[in-house]
């Protein structure tokens, strides 16, 4: 989906969330992390079981199986399944059954941790769904803070130039103001400077010979 140049540089897996380290030499545009999500949940619908197999490494490297670059294996490893078409790796990690397991999945941040390896932040299950819930909270307050505008993206885009508008409109007094100020000190300055008045005192200061 990236290129053929990606490759896995690390993980992590708990029943909060997932962490997945990645080669690529760009941000992932919106498009790619859409496509991402699609294929995943598509497979997750499918609900294909997890098949896991003890093999020799050798048979198993020979079906095509994926092995972490730099990781260190026995002469007997155990292969995890997901469609034989789709996903056959060396792994130890615990896993579900079948994908549909999974519920529904989430990527929530995608982001550079090293030069040319990036890292996804995702959910799945219960998490996933809190996350979507969380966020449907938050369209509906911002809707109902706007009175249920029929178009909420429209809505708040005015507000955002409106509220742009009313920044600009209110610097311009003040820099009226400082501007004014900055002219009238000058004017003092100078008429304190050609004052007779100064003059005089520096007479009357001046010593009597």
């Amino acid at each position: 989906m990236l290129g053929t140049h990606v490759a896995q540089k690390g993980s992590l897996v708990n029943d909060e969330q997932l962490r997945f380290d990645f080669s690529h030499f760009a941000k992932m545009t919106d498009e790619e992390i859409r496509a991402v999500e699609k294929l995943v949940n598509e497979k997750i619908r499918e609900n294909i079981p997890v098949i896991i197999k003890q093999m020799p490494k050798e048979e198993a490297l020979k079906t095509g199986a994926m092995a972490l670059f730099g990781e260190k294996y026995g002469d007997t490893v155990r292969v995890v399944i997901i469609d034989p078409s789709y996903s056959v790796e060396l792994c130890g990690g615990t896993h579900v059954g079948s994908t549909g397991e999974l519920g529904f999945f989430k990527i929530l941040h995608e982001s550079a941790v090293a030069a040319g390896v990036r890292r996804i932040e995702a959910v799945s299950g219960p998490a996933a769904e809190a996350y979507i819930e969380s966020v449907f909270a938050g369209l509906a307050a911002v809707r109902e803070a706007l009175k249920h505008p029929k178009e909420l993206t429209k809505a708040v885009d005015n507000l955002v130039s409106e509220n742009s508008e009313l920044r600009k409109s209110s610097r311009r007094p003040r820099l009226v103001n400082w501007l004014t100020c900055v002219s009238s000190c000058s004017k003092r300055q100078r008429r304190s400077t050609e004052s007779p008045l100064s003059a005089r005192s520096w007479k009357l200061a001046a010593p009597t010979p």
